[in-house]
């Protein structure tokens, strides 16, 4: 193994074991035995104080649900921080900034980041206040809490360490990674069902299917995600490569 440092993840969560089979299995698991990757859970419960450990309570003003108490989660990063160091802390929650693939590679080369899974209600505000170095949401639904939104966001990053994915340049080359989505994919059989590959991949002409995959990259981000060209607008080269048809 190299010099390189393995991202290191920190997890407040009040259910760890959700992330036993997930970090156990696939490309994550292979990643965590290697040392590439490293992940640590915490339970806020165990900082809880009184006989019953509660973690949450009635909000104020009234309302429905419970919010998640502030003394705990605070407790529990500042023994993670007191034992292993400073990380940069993330909050997991719906009123977050939008996930998304840049921001991933930004969290991935931070090299430790500790993330946050609120339950119930939400937190008592004063923690992220106090505590968060930045809020994410991973997209404009609710769940029962950021357990699942901490698998998504661990999945991103740990794909960006490199060694992680056998061939690194994947990750420069899918999705998201240009502002686009990424060019329709083919394999064996050459026919499925009436449906044939398209004759450019069979060509061998490497220019000609650079070409094509670039242009219908733009046309499906065009087709299904219209709103990734307002933040990345088409070039005068891309619109010349739409123009085309080779």
């Amino acid at each position: 193994m190299s010099d390189q440092k393995p991202l290191h993840v920190e997890l407040v969560t009040l259910f760890p074991e959700l992330f036993d089979s997930f970090l156990a299995a696939s490309l994550l698991g292979k990643a965590i035995e290697a040392g590439l990757v490293k992940v640590d859970r915490t339970n806020p419960r165990d900082f809880a104080r009184g006989r019953h450990k509660n973690v949450d309570d009635t909000p104020y003003g009234g309302g429905p649900g419970m919010v998640m108490r502030p003394d705990p989660i605070a407790a529990a990063i500042d023994d993670i921080e007191t034992r292993r160091g400073r990380a940069f802390r993330v909050f997991l929650s719906p009123s977050g900034t939008l996930f998304s693939q840049p921001l991933a590679t930004e969290l991935a080369n931070r090299g430790r980041v500790l993330l946050v899974c609120g339950r119930y209600e939400g937190y008592d505000d004063r923690v992220c206040s106090l505590y968060a170095d930045q809020v994410i949401s991973i997209g404009d639904y609710v769940l029962a809490g950021g357990e699942s939104a901490a698998a998504v966001v661990i999945e991103a990053m740990a794909r960006l360490v490199p060694g992680v994915i056998g061939c690194s340049d994947s990750t420069l080359d899918e999705s998201f990674s240009h502002g686009r989505l990424e060019y329709p994919q083919y394999t064996r059989p050459p026919e499925f069902r009436d449906l044939a590959v398209p004759e450019v991949l069979l060509s061998g002409d490497h220019k000609k299917i650079e070409r094509w995959r670039r242009r219908e990259a733009l046309r499906r981000t065009m087709a299904r995600r219209p709103d990734l060209l307002t933040s990345h607008p088409l070039t005068d080269e891309e619109r010349r490569l739409l123009d085309q048809d080779d």
